[in-house]
């Protein structure tokens, strides 16, 4: 069964032969009849399978559900199968892509996962030309649209863009249920679906080589995927610096690719680890160019890649500076502090000869398997003050002691029995052993901690800036506080010229020599004096991706600025064109309409139809002149060149006059309080105000009520209420008749652009005051203008009204 929406398609209506249709239901919305599906007709019915169209179709408003994928989700709750259509401009994620292809914005989307839940997706496709052959018989729109249709939305170019991504959607979707196959079957052999070539990165600076050959070999394969993986070590010690990630993040981005962190201690292996779950089929990975002296020593990461890829195909591109063995870029090991390896060292000078005075003293209890484990005690000693180096020598010194002194023949370095031979050569094996590891535990132990400090100084950083409003000056001041020095800055560089300091905390000296760091491609972040420890070059790289991501964010908000006023000045210079197109028309009409019966010397005119054409040209001149003024005002308001000079001024003179330059002027009276006779205005704006507000709400006033003016005191305000009991607006609708060009609805007495209101609030503003909208009790609009109240002596004693 189907719920039949044919649109008057006699094709589509001979397709529904043999099919139940189930009946429409008919609604009744701002007085037109309208038809939608009845969902409650097809639940009572409960068939099998309905047939329902348009997935993104929206409801008639007061029904059940907003949209048509809301009624389908009911019937599949029913226990109803549904086969639906939609069409690929209607996903929710492509209508920004269709926007920019065809230039018009889908009202009705559906989400994506509404789509990708189906059981079952079938494309259908066509060449835009065959689609286009059946538009032109009356297969999708009727003949009198047909030719319209043609010419502008299905258009061969956009039929072709849409049909890619259609094709390119679903082999997304395809692509997501073949993963979840995998993962569900635990198949880890790459299956030669689609080409992905993953780049093995490491931070260095042979990355940005190998991302732009990955991209060139991604593009030669049918629907090649780029993917860059950089490995991380799991301990979060000694990766690559911050400001060289985001650059090939960057990058990677630009070339249409897609940028991934893994973790792990072998970076062969989660290099290949990712490519077996993304299920590449080519990996690509730098290699260094070493001597030939430095090779077979250990597996560098391309031949271990090379080792464990199976089927997977592995490009290797040798680079000068691609790092070795390592992958991973590694710190220097550090080395304890000065202070301890000189203590180490004396004790490694003084312990072993004392110890052996002291065995020495008492020939009874030295024994050599006992004087081996006393003096392997004293390495360790030393090890633990000193580290590696005065381990090492505690270890000569006390196998030389020790052989010299308790090993048989008892004064030479001769020794006479082999196993002693092993012993001393174990024992001082043992002691280098021990003192390398206690020399790395101390060196990563140095390294967690500079890592916390890191991680505290940037944590810190970033809750700063984020509270912060001026944030380049805050991370120049925390960079002089982090790293000791007396200034900082970031210095712009040019491609062609001189570099400019943009901008800098303390005494900067731009000629002086300093420490740099890049920022982004054209900035610099820079410490005085030079001289910055290598210790600390992660930290001022990390500093120096915080200042690059607010310049960046700075230039994306001037971007947005200046493209959002592009578009308000494009949409007022449009409105300003399609209102004035008219507006200007319509007086000129009349007056050259007027001008030319009056110059007819086919007819001859009454002294009353003289009197009535030459009032029809006055009043069409006033019309003409208050929309210039209008204009003219909105011009000056823009470019800032109006100025206001407000002084005390008797509103009891100014509201009636203007009130009398209506065009309507006995439609409107007027009221002031005793206490709200004078405000700080300009006479001359204010006239203009009250005159534009007091004109737009005699258009929409009935004809049998006047509107009134009232001004009254609000403590040290003067409000002044022209009160209208007309149709009314919204309250989400009282902003918007100030912006320009706006008019609500018909009005009977509609004429003009649409800047009254627009111009009325421009120049109360420059006079200080403002302007806003209410309801008017029992219906209608009230707009209030709000001014500075005069100074009580200068306020006459009496009120006034008409």
């Amino acid at each position: 069964m189907a719920p039949c929406e044919c649109h008057g398609r006699p094709h589509t209506e001979g397709l529904l032969t043999g099919l139940e249709v189930v009946p429409r239901r008919r609604s009744e919305y701002q007085g037109t009849v309208l038809d939608d599906m009845d969902i409650d007709a097809v639940l009572s019915r409960r068939p099998q399978v309905a047939l329902v169209d348009e997935l993104a179709h929206t409801n008639i408003p007061g029904s059940r559900n907003e949209k048509r994928w809301q009624d389908i989700h009911e019937l599949l709750d029913a226990g109803i199968d549904v086969i639906s259509t939609v069409n690929i401009q209607h996903l929710e994620s492509l209508n920004d892509a269709v926007t920019a292809i065809t230039g018009i914005v889908q009202q009705e989307t559906v989400p994506d996962e509404v789509v990708r839940a189906a059981d079952q997706i079938d494309l259908v496709d066509m060449s835009p030309e065959a689609l286009r052959r059946r538009m032109a018989h009356g297969n999708v729109y009727r003949p009198e649209k047909v030719d319209a249709a043609l010419a502008n939305y299905f258009r061969v170019g956009n039929l072709s863009a849409l049909r890619e991504l259609a094709l390119l959607w679903l082999a997304e979707k395809v692509d997501a249920g073949l993963e979840g196959y995998r993962a569900t079957h635990g198949i880890t052999e790459q299956w030669p679906t689609r080409e992905r070539v993953v780049v093995a990165l490491s931070g260095g600076p042979e990355g940005e080589a190998l991302l732009r050959r990955g991209a060139r070999i991604a593009s030669r394969l049918a629907g090649g995927l780029l993917l860059a993986v950089l490995v991380s070590r799991t301990d979060g010690l000694a990766n690559a610096p911050l400001s060289q990630v985001a650059e090939l993040r960057r990058l990677t981005e630009e070339l249409g690719g897609e940028f991934h962190t893994v973790t792990g201690d072998d970076a062969a292996h989660a290099v290949l680890d990712f490519a077996r779950a993304v299920n590449a089929t080519q990996v690509l990975v730098g290699a260094p160019r070493l001597p030939l002296w430095q090779r077979g020593f250990a597996k560098s990461m391309a031949e271990k890649i090379i080792a464990d890829a199976g089927d997977i195909d592995v490009h290797v591109v040798p680079h000068p500076s691609a790092t070795g063995r390592a992958f991973l870029r590694r710190r220097v090991p550090r080395t304890l502090p000065r202070r301890r390896v000189w203590a180490g060292t004396v004790t490694a000078l003084i312990l072993p000869p004392l110890l052996t005075w002291l065995l020495l003293a008492d020939p009874y209890t030295s024994e050599l398997p006992l004087d081996i484990p006393i003096f392997l005690l004293v390495t360790v000693v030393v090890a633990l003050i000193g580290g590696m180096v005065p381990a090492v020598v505690a270890a000569v010194i006390s196998s030389l002691l020790l052989n010299w002194f308790f090993v048989e023949p008892v004064g030479t370095l001769t020794v006479a029995n082999p196993e002693n031979t092993i012993a001393l050569v174990v024992f001082v094996l043992v002691g280098v052993l021990v003192a390398l590891i206690v020399h790395r535990n101390a060196a990563r132990r140095a390294e967690a901690q500079e890592a916390q400090r890191e991680s505290a100084a940037l944590v810190e950083l970033s809750h700063s800036l984020l509270g912060a409003t001026d944030q380049i000056p805050l991370l120049l001041q925390r960079a002089v506080d982090m790293f000791g020095v007396q200034a900082a800055a970031i210095i712009h560089r040019p491609a062609i010229g001189v570099p400019e300091v943009v901008a800098s905390v303390g005494a900067f000296d731009p000629i002086a020599t300093a420490d740099h760091e890049d920022a982004d491609t054209t900035h610099e972040l820079a410490l005085q004096p030079a001289g910055l420890a290598a210790d600390q070059r992660r930290l001022f790289d990390a500093f120096a991706a915080h200042a690059g991501a607010i310049l960046q964010r700075h230039e994306l908000q001037r971007s947005a600025t200046s493209a959002s006023r592009l578009v308000r000045d494009n949409e007022a210079r449009t409105a300003l064109l399609s209102a004035v197109s008219h507006d200007l028309r319509t007086p000129l009409a009349g007056i050259k309409a007027a001008i030319g019966s009056l110059r007819s010397s086919e007819m001859r005119w009454s002294k009353e139809d003289e009197d009535e054409l030459k009032a029809a040209i006055e009043e069409s001149v006033d019309r003409l002149e208050l929309l210039v003024a209008n204009l003219l005002d909105m011009s000056r308001l823009q470019t800032g060149a109006l100025v206001a000079h407000p002084t005390v001024t008797d509103l009891g003179e100014v509201i009636p006059a203007t009130l009398k330059t209506l065009s309507e002027p006995g439609r409107a009276t007027w009221r002031i309080d005793p206490d709200a006779r004078t405000a700080l205005a300009d006479a001359g704006l204010l006239d203009r105000v009250l005159g534009n507000i007091a004109e737009n709400a005699i258009r929409y006033q009935p004809n049998d009520s006047p509107v009134t003016v009232h001004a009254s005191r609000v403590a040290d305000r003067v409000e002044i209420r022209v009160v209208d009991t007309g149709p009314g607006l919204p309250l989400e609708e009282h902003e918007r008749i100030f912006q320009p060009f706006q008019r609500h609805g018909d009005a009977p007495r509609g004429d003009g652009v649409g800047l009254g209101l627009a111009v009325a609030r421009g120049l109360t503003e420059a006079m200080g005051g403002q302007v806003g909208a209410e309801p008017t009790p029992g219906g209608g609009l009230t707009l209030v203008v709000t001014l500075p109240a005069g100074a009580k002596e200068d306020r006459p004693e009496d009120g006034a009204e008409e």
